[in-house]
């Protein structure tokens, strides 16, 4: 009678969690839902029970559609939506598996081992039970000690640990503590020198080490906290308060945000982040919606050290597949990460044992008013006349932070009336800072491979490098890749008074081999271009991408951290679309030896002109600590452009109008 009665509430939940899924009308894009993850982890239970099987979700995301099914649907939006599918990747009996889970038929539909080199996303869940070994392990207890520290004021933090080489490994990673007496900065107070070392399978302690003892720097001028800070302060900022009479300018329809002349989707993934999808334009000329962007996204976020001491060598992170940029992602805070006009959204994803976690305020759109001018010009020549004629410049932004360890990343997707995006990143947070016996510079005597912040306190150099995947679809699927080079001419013929001049000199790639770019070696624009549609003037539609800092990685090519992150060998790679292409350092990152990346990929040297082709860009920095980015680092910014070039026929703002403004008295503030 309970077994029956169990099994009778079980399928009731089991109803019941179909019903929700399946009672709302989901774009084949939109993220799962809690309903979708709990359903997901329910049929993957039943699969296999947990009362025999310890199983481990380590992602669970949209399958999503192939392009082709979401394109065919676009066409007629009306009609039965693609089934909604899950990916699942599970961990069981110290295997991966890679899981589809159809959440209209409630099946499993298919379940495959992976044997290859390297692990799946890290959870939060096994990183916290990983950091709390070292409290009631006897050997570590005994080296705080004599260190003369509190061991209740030691916290510890994870960091992978790479490939070196290794032909075998386990699902291990290391731990490294930090003393947080006095201080909640704990990157500021590194405890030299011990390093653990954890399965994760196990989930036990499984090598320990210590090595030296280095002074454990200082709390006093760590802190950041507003509230902990004393005398003397700085000047105060003074507010502005942002009026919009006619309300907010956009709309959000389920996950589709409407604004201006702009419309897109918004996604969330746990191991990307935001996923902007179906972006597309309004052309006044033409009434009509042309596509821009079919899907972008962060597919990489590569952070090396440049310390090859034992303790430091590994500490080479890829972020995104080791870490989840999603998974990072933390609450924004009203009226400081965004401003009084934002609208929050939140973001799910999954546990280790499926269960939805919420994300609050994970997201921000704003019209972004900031004093910039979108056009203008002042004509004096004509006779008589001054003529001045301004637009204020007006955007959208979305906006998400990550906090992955001690930096913070400030991702910024921003939408211009003009047709272009801007991709913005800021980098802000704590630095990775390591314990040395220097007090003063004229103590170092060898490499410190890194810039001494303060006493017994140094900030490793290191690099970022992020890794776009930018699914461009310039007025349909069928593009190409050109460059436009910009050649200097000499005159030889006396046929002018110049010696000299530059023109542009057109190259179309037309295999992967031809659009691999490294800024800096020959002047170029590098343009998305739809060779099927034309201006009325006849040059083809395009894109064009302006590049933001180049940061070229300075690692050798034959080093273990680069092997794995051969895709920021080149700023820019070209392949053909192929939906299994989406994580630049590969599916499974931790521990991985490289042979799965977008640079392996690409060597198939396949043919991308007049197809649909994706572009990935990398921009970056190379980080040489300073004193200002101590204790908590300003905000370093960088990012990069989507400009439409011939994409219209002439300025597609010349007709827009400005806002309505809120007159003040006095308002153009004189002194």
């Amino acid at each position: 009678m309970a077994s029956t009665l169990k099994l009778i509430l079980f399928l009731l939940l089991s109803f019941h969690i179909f019903s929700l899924v399946t009672s709302h009308q989901h774009h084949p894009l939109d993220s799962l839902t809690p309903s979708e993850f709990t359903l997901a982890r329910t049929i993957v239970n039943k699969t296999y029970p947990s009362s025999k099987l310890n199983i481990t979700f380590q992602y669970i995301g949209l399958d999503e559609p192939d392009k082709p099914i979401i394109l065919s649907w676009l066409s007629n939006p009306k009609s039965k939506p693609p089934p909604r599918r899950a990916f699942v990747i599970a961990r069981l009996d110290k295997q991966s598996h890679e899981i589809i889970v159809d959440l209209s038929t409630r099946v499993i539909v298919s379940d495959k081992v992976y044997h290859g080199h390297g692990y799946p996303l890290l959870t939060l869940d096994e990183q916290l039970a990983a950091v709390e070994l070292p409290q009631t392990y006897e050997p570590f207890i005994k080296s705080i000690k004599k260190r003369g520290l509190n061991l209740s004021e030691v916290v510890c933090s994870t960091f992978t640990i790479g490939w070196f080489g290794e032909l075998k490994s386990k699902r291990v990673l290391k731990l490294l503590c930090f003393y947080i007496d006095g201080t909640v900065n704990l990157y500021a107070r590194p405890v030299e020198g011990i390093t653990l070392v954890v399965d994760l399978d196990e989930m036990k302690i499984v090598e320990y080490n210590d090595r030296l003892i280095v002074p454990v720097p200082k709390a006093e001028g760590t802190e950041y906290r507003e509230s902990k800070q004393k005398p003397p302060f700085g000047p105060r900022l003074n507010g502005a308060a942002l009026v919009q009479p006619d309300g907010p300018g956009f709309k959000i329809d389920g996950h589709t945000v409407s604004w201006v002349n702009w419309k897109f989707h918004l996604g969330f993934d746990v191991r990307a982040g935001p996923i902007i999808s179906l972006a597309s334009i309004y052309d006044l000329e033409k009434q009509k919606y042309r596509q821009v962007l079919y899907r972008g996204f962060i597919s990489e976020l590569f952070v090396p050290y440049m310390d090859p001491t034992e303790e430091w060598y590994y500490t080479t992170y890829f972020d995104s597949g080791e870490f989840g940029f999603g998974q990072s992602v933390v609450s924004l805070k009203p009226l400081a990460d965004c401003p009084t006009n934002a609208v929050f959204l939140d973001a799910y994803y999954a546990s280790s044992n499926g269960t939805p976690m919420k994300i609050s305020n994970a997201f921000c759109i704003f019209e972004n008013h900031a004093g910039n001018i979108m056009w203008r010009h002042t004509e004096t020549d004509i006779p008589g006349e001054v003529i001045r004629e301004v637009r204020p410049d007006v955007s959208l932004v979305v906006r998400m932070v990550a906090t992955v360890g001690n930096y913070d990343y400030i991702i910024d997707w921003e939408f211009k009336p003009s047709g272009s995006i801007k991709l913005g990143i800021g980098l802000t947070g704590i630095l990775e800072m390591k314990g040395v016996i220097y007090t003063h510079t004229d103590q170092i005597k060898e490499n410190a491979h890194g810039t001494l912040l303060a006493e017994n306190t140094i900030g490793v150099y290191h690099d970022h490098f992020l890794t776009y995947y930018l699914d461009l679809d310039v007025d349909g699927e069928d593009n190409s890749f050109v460059k436009n080079n910009l050649e200097t001419i000499k005159v030889t013929n006396h046929s002018s008074p110049r010696k000299s001049y530059w023109t542009v000199v057109s190259e179309v790639a037309k295999t992967e081999s031809d659009a691999r770019i490294q800024f800096g070696l020959k002047p170029a624009e590098l343009v998305v271009v739809n060779h099927n549609k034309k201006t009325k003037v006849g040059n083809n539609v395009g894109y064009r991408l302006i590049p933001g800092s180049t940061t070229h990685p300075l690692l050798s090519y034959n080093d273990y951290p680069q092997i794995r992150g051969a895709f920021t060998n080149n700023d820019v790679w070209v392949t053909p679309y192929n939906k299994s292409e989406k994580w630049a350092g590969g599916l499974y990152v931790d521990q991985s030896h490289g042979d799965d990346t977008l640079a392996v990929w690409s060597l198939r040297n396949r043919k991308i002109e007049n197809k649909d082709i994706v572009l990935w860009y990398t921009t970056g920095f190379h980080h040489v600590p300073c004193q200002e980015d101590f204790p908590v680092m300003p905000t370093l910014s960088g990012g990069f452009e989507l400009r439409p070039t011939n994409f219209f026929d002439s300025n597609p703002v010349l007709k827009t109008r400005p806002p309505n403004l809120v007159h003040w008295p006095n308002c153009t503030n004189k002194p």
